[in-house]
């Protein structure tokens, strides 16, 4: 008896260990009925990574406006409108202020007045101080972001090509000025109004290299230039739910409408100041080709600092041959034609 219990026990461990591991002996099923084989695994089939490039999905830019994450395309036609119509309320009031407290007579001396140029100067530095407060201040919320980061201000990327811009910015001025020695320019332009005295030759001197570069630069390459590329892309946008899906997921802009934009706002450029040159063709023609010239520096960099950084240094190189032509602004006579 007891050896045929030492017998069966060697052979349940037999047949236990012809079983795969993690099998299950049943010792109630009745060994005369055909039994089920054991559960196989199956095998392993090893992934192999495809051939070519991985490919990598960029998440959308981070934004603090309300939306899928992508920022608006700003500042639009709208913004710089809504940007140019400020400034001009601005000259305005600051201009009828001053009149205001100047006390004219009449109409005759009230023209006479605002024509001064410390007047003229003054108004300009009141109107482009208020107007780039008021929008630093507002259109963040339009926009829903930092002032400075609508417009791509920028000023760590200026400050970093420094030593590349103010070089751009001076040659450009010297070579413009030498090359406007040889083209004909009327006797006697509006701009010589603000060369009579030295103390007019300094107040435009320090508005022209400070105050005038950043506001015009914000302008007409912070707002103006993106503002007609915008919309140059939006007019030619195919009327299909697709682009309409990839316009509002992306920002950028296309080469065509860059260009088209940087030939308008250069326009508009040259005519804010076609007054003061006497709108003489020929010097209207070579502030064309400094404008594009601050363009393209705005384009590459992605930066109005960067623009206006070269547009003051292009300002500074005038005065400074100005300033040396005349013995430090003391001999302003030697300016006469």
């Amino acid at each position: 008896m007891r050896i045929a219990q030492v017998t069966e026990s060697k052979d349940l461990r037999l047949s236990a260990a012809s079983y795969p591991s993690g099998a299950i002996l049943d010792l109630t099923a009745d060994a005369s009925q055909p039994q089920a084989p054991p559960a196989v695994p199956p095998p392993v089939i090893p992934i192999t990574p495809l051939d070519g490039p991985a490919i990598v999905i960029e998440a959308p830019p981070p934004s603090d406006a309300a939306g899928p994450g992508v920022p608006a395309r700003v500042p639009h036609l709208g913004h710089a409108i809504l940007f140019v119509s400020l400034a001009a309320l601005m000259l305005f009031v600051f201009s009828a202020l001053l009149v205001g407290l100047s006390h004219p007579a009449d109409a005759q001396k009230i023209v006479t007045s605002v024509m001064k140029p410390k007047i003229l100067i003054a108004v300009q530095t009141l109107a482009y101080i208020a107007t780039l407060v008021a929008s630093y201040f507002f259109f963040p919320l339009l926009w829903h972001r930092p002032f400075g980061n609508g417009i791509q201000w920028d000023f760590v990327t200026a400050r970093r090509n420094a030593y590349k811009l103010i070089p751009i910015g001076l040659l450009t001025g010297f070579g413009v000025q030498a090359f406007s020695s040889l083209i004909p320019v009327p006797k006697n332009i509006p701009m010589d109004d603000f060369f009579r005295t030295p103390s007019d030759v300094w107040l435009v001197t320090a508005f022209g290299t400070l105050l005038a570069p950043m506001a015009e630069e914000i302008c007409f390459r912070g707002f103006l230039l993106p503002a007609f590329a915008i919309a140059y892309d939006w007019l030619s946008l195919p009327k299909t739910p697709a682009a309409r899906e990839r316009w509002h997921m992306t920002t950028n802009l296309t080469p065509t409408a860059l260009v088209f934009a940087t030939i308008v706002s250069s326009i508009f450029f040259v005519l804010l100041h076609a007054e003061q040159l006497a709108h003489a063709w020929a010097a209207l023609a070579v502030l064309l080709v400094v404008s594009l010239i601050l363009t393209a520096v705005r384009i590459k960099t992605r930066s109005v600092a960067s623009s206006t950084l070269v547009h003051a240094s292009y300002n500074a190189s005038v005065f400074l041959t100005l300033f040396i032509a005349t013995g430090g602004y003391r001999h302003l006579e030697r300016l006469a034609r």
